[in-house]
């Protein structure tokens, strides 16, 4: 009995940890649960949601996506170029009408989904490992992203995209919703589908799945792609919760979505995951870093503390994999 406490405490110290923080932060400040705080911490966890859900698919198969957040950045950049008012003096395409923003979505996902499905080759057909091909991937995105917005912030966004962030459904911010509804899809995805049980046949046993019948290279390129998609609507999402985007919009978020994962119950081992346990993550991650504010910890503190959270999730991850060996 005490070992199978101990070692529940100590696989899940992390979540433990941050659990505790944010009782500290309510009881240092009571603001930290607040309607308001609760509601702005539910428009952040949304679109990160999505962007975890894309990369939750990469680490179930042993893989990784470094390019996630250039990815996001680069659908909220073409979001934000189609979406802007029409008497906005730095229109992005001045003689543009306005244009539906389903379609804009669309636009995005699709454009985004080329960049996935070329990791997609990369890492099934050239062999490449996942972190290069991706690491990769994410400066081409970059750079792209700098050539078609010039480097220019993007602002001006027409008042029916940005209500998708001000907006509640029955007290719920809709982003929340829209997070909801994703994830819903994505959990039919990953437990009523061959696509889902040959993502999972994958990260347990590559060669395995192989010989059972799975195409994998085929079934790696499916994830990689539906992962960049993922990105662009979470990009979507981000733009219209912030009014703007730039080429920096979701910097960074790879890590934050892998250490979310991970947190989550994702393992970087591959074959283990639920989209239940990366919801589950991505709300304690931010957790973390609302109570970090709230208990007015020094901002560049702030980043040391989330590298150390990172860094700490994966090595407790490793270590339960070590452990059943």
């Amino acid at each position: 009995m005490k070992k199978k406490i101990s070692s529940f405490l100590i696989s899940n110290a992390l979540s433990i940890i941050l659990i505790m923080l944010g009782v500290a932060a309510t009881l240092y400040n009571s603001n930290f649960i607040s309607i308001n705080n609760l509601k702005n911490m539910g428009t952040n966890i949304g679109p990160r949601f999505l962007i975890a859900l894309g990369v939750s698919g990469c680490l179930i198969t042993r893989g990784t996506d470094l390019s996630a957040g250039r990815m996001a950045a680069l659908g909220a950049c073409i979001t934000g170029t189609l979406l802007q008012r029409a008497d906005y003096v730095q229109k992005f395409y001045p003689d543009m009408g306005n244009v539906n923003i389903l379609l804009v979505l669309l636009i995005a996902m699709a454009i985004c989904s080329v960049f996935g499905f070329f990791n997609g080759i990369v890492i099934s057909k050239l062999k490449v490992p996942p972190f290069i091909a991706t690491l990769g991937m994410q400066l081409m995105v970059y750079g792209v992203c700098l050539v078609y917005t010039g480097a220019s912030p993007l602002g001006g966004f027409r008042k029916d995209y940005t209500s998708l962030a001000t907006t509640a459904v029955l007290g719920v911010p809709l982003i929340v919703w829209i997070a909801l509804m994703v994830g819903s899809l994505m959990w039919f995805l990953y437990n009523k589908t061959r696509h889902g049980k040959y993502m999972y046949a994958i990260g347990g046993n590559e060669s395995a799945a192989e010989v059972s019948g799975v195409n994998v290279d085929r079934s790696i390129i499916k994830i990689y792609t539906l992962a960049a998609i993922l990105y662009a609507f979470g990009g979507f999402l981000l733009a219209a919760k912030a009014g703007g985007a730039t080429v920096n919009t979701g910097q960074g978020y790879e890590l934050e979505a892998i250490a979310s994962c991970t947190i989550g119950g994702v393992s970087t081992t591959g074959g283990i995951g639920r989209v239940s346990g990366v919801l589950i993550g991505v709300m304690i991650f931010e957790i973390l870093k609302s109570s970090l504010q709230f208990l007015s910890v020094d901002p560049s503190l702030q980043y040391v503390i989330q590298g150390l959270v990172i860094v700490a999730a994966v090595a407790l991850d490793l270590r339960k994999y070590l452990a059943k060996k």
